[in-house]
């Protein structure tokens, strides 16, 4: 089979023939139809993600395909079944092994490009708004990267709980599809002075951040007392700080989060969350916006695509 494959952390992926893999006891085969880059893909190339796998191992880490083959003791999945699965790794290969209980039934509804696109964003975004931070109607959401991967299923699942959503994206472009996507107010990243611009529009409850660096020191400026603020990612390359004697202030709080880790400790949290975003992607309240979708042997282009912040909402490969 071909995968892409990262012989050694720091150098680049090679795509590559592998042995078709066998499952073990409690594990599934999945026969890989498409499989979504994430943000976190191009860390662990650089050995720089918090979950990053020991090399060498194949890049991928959310995939939708159907079930070719069950190991030992697997119960309520059967062969043909259509899943979605988030293994960390191995989704950019055409057949990939997975734990069971990481694998969740597809609705008849959800395309399989949708499905690799689904998981990991609006997964992230619904755990973050609704578990975490218990955001409430009514209140004001800012989400900066408004038009990326996370960030735009933060716009959405922000305006379908009832927030009022301020979006901050930049250019033109990518501020039209935090707009489609329901942001009430939108600020272009490349405005002189943010804090001003965030402050203008009375600042936020909740701050939900995909990039880091400038764009977090003006939402933090402005958050408004007992505020919580989520810093969900770093795509600007500069890790948030947090100045405690701030937080004291104005009563703030900062809020971690890492979807992934639920697995460990508590799987449930995830399943439930996923059942309840399903229910509404099946109701047609969720829209995933993929703008790039791509053959396997483009895969580096893909994620060059996220690296350059070329695309929006998400990037996902074919097989």
């Amino acid at each position: 089979m071909r995968a892409l494959h990262l012989e050694t952390t720091g150098m680049p992926p090679r795509l590559v023939d592998l042995p078709i893999p066998k499952p073990g006891p409690g594990q599934i085969r999945v026969r890989i139809a498409a499989c979504g880059l994430n943000f976190a893909d191009l860390l662990m190339i650089k050995g720089q993600y918090q979950d990053t796998p020991e090399s060498p191992f194949t890049l991928g880490m959310e995939v939708a395909g159907t079930i070719d083959a069950l190991g030992e003791g697997v119960d309520g999945f059967t062969l043909g079944m259509r899943v979605a699965v988030f293994g960390g790794q191995g989704g950019l290969a055409d057949y990939g092994v997975f734990a069971a209980n990481r694998a969740v039934a597809l609705p008849e509804t959800m395309s399989m490009t949708d499905a690799a696109a689904f998981q990991i964003a609006y997964g992230t975004t619904h755990l973050a708004l609704d578990h975490r931070a218990r955001l409430q109607p009514g209140e004001t959401l800012l989400v900066t990267g408004a038009a990326g991967g996370v960030g735009l299923t933060a716009v959405e699942l922000g305006k379908l709980m009832g927030a009022r959503v301020i979006a901050c994206a930049r250019g033109a472009d990518k501020l039209a599809i935090a707009a489609a996507a329901g942001a009430d107010h939108l600020v272009d990243a490349e405005t002189p002075d943010l804090r001003a611009a965030f402050k203008a529009l009375g600042g936020a409850d909740v701050v939900y951040d995909a990039v880091g660096g400038a764009q977090w020191t003006a939402a933090f400026r402005t958050a408004r007392p007992e505020g919580r603020l989520l810093p969900i990612g770093f795509a600007s390359g500069e890790v948030p700080q947090i100045p405690a004697n701030h937080l004291l202030v104005k009563n703030l709080t900062v809020i971690g989060l890492y979807w992934g880790g639920y697995m460990n400790f508590r799987p449930e949290i995830l399943t439930q969350s996923l059942t309840t975003l399903m229910g509404w992607h099946a109701q047609g309240r969720l829209t995933p916006h993929v703008s790039h979708i791509l053959p396997l042997d483009r895969a580096l282009e893909g994620l060059e695509l996220l690296r350059t912040r070329q695309a929006t909402g998400k990037v996902v490969i074919t097989l």
